[in-house]
């Protein structure tokens, strides 16, 4: 029967993307617990803000927190609509330098661009290789491996629901064999569910960027205080755009992205 090659073809991609992603994560556990920043090594005194945002959120924390400062600070004006003017052209620091360029010289752009633009610039890449070599930050190579590995099993989730219900609404299929079909589908569907719900169980609290020396840095951070810019400015460092409390200013931020719940430590970037 037919079904029977779908079926195997559902166990099979399964299997393959499960394993796969269960030993991208032992060895990135494993190359984790040999860098320099291991787990029982002693915490840094001190990192800059940008460091901070890094390590939570990733490129894309570290120009909304270069942006939301600038505001603050009245260098840049970052309108609800979704642009950004430049009001003092002189930068404070490399970050800073590097969002005005983005801006360009006519002093007005979208903001979208302008944290595309900073978080894929030399600047934030070179911050990005002081973490990693410091302990404190997961390699490119690691971190994007797991997230294909991540990408497959969901893959393989949807390719064994397609395969299931094509199995379904295949003509001459006998109606009395609906039942065990459909449980023979689900065992590898539940495979992957719950493989990727272990995986997020296990990652969901942690930042995807740090190490895991990185993240008990983050963990050490004490809940930032409300009221003062610098704290504020933490607290955009470690939770992102959810943090500001200003409606406007955060809307300006979002340019129509979803914010994240605030928590413990989030997610790849907001």
């Amino acid at each position: 029967m037919l079904w029977v090659w779908f079926l195997l073809v559902a166990w099979g991609a399964a299997a393959v993307s499960c394993v796969r992603l269960c030993l991208v994560t032992a060895g990135a556990a494993l190359r984790s617990s040999d860098a320099p920043g291991d787990p029982g090594a002693p915490l840094p005194r001190d990192l800059s803000l940008y460091e901070t945002a890094f390590l939570a959120g990733g490129p894309h924390r570290v120009a909304d927190l270069a942006l939301v400062s600038m505001h603050l600070r009245r260098r840049l004006l970052l309108a609800h609509t979704g642009w950004a003017t430049v009001v003092d052209p002189v930068g404070r620091d490399e970050v800073e330098r590097t969002v005005i360029r983005a801006i360009g010289p006519e002093g007005q752009s979208r903001i979208a661009p302008i944290r595309a633009a900073a978080a894929a610039a030399d600047t934030v890449r070179g911050l990005a290789d002081r973490l990693v070599a410091a302990g404190l930050a997961v390699p490119h190579g690691t971190r994007t491996t797991l997230e294909s590995a991540a990408r497959g099993v969901r893959g393989a989730a949807v390719l064994v629901a397609v395969l299931a219900a094509v199995t379904a609404l295949m003509p001459g299929q006998d109606t009395g064999d609906a039942g065990p079909v459909a449980a023979w589908f689900g065992l590898p569907l539940v495979l992957t569910l719950g493989c990727l719900a272990i995986a997020r169980a296990e990652n969901g609290p942690y930042s995807p960027w740090a190490s895991p020396s990185g993240q008990r840095w983050l963990d050490s951070l004490p809940a930032p205080a409300h009221g003062a810019e610098r704290e504020m400015l933490a607290a955009v460092a470690v939770r992102g755009v959810a943090a500001v409390r200003d409606p406007r200013l955060r809307a300006a931020l979002l340019g129509g992205r979803p914010a994240r719940p605030l928590g413990r430590a989030p997610g790849a970037e907001s």
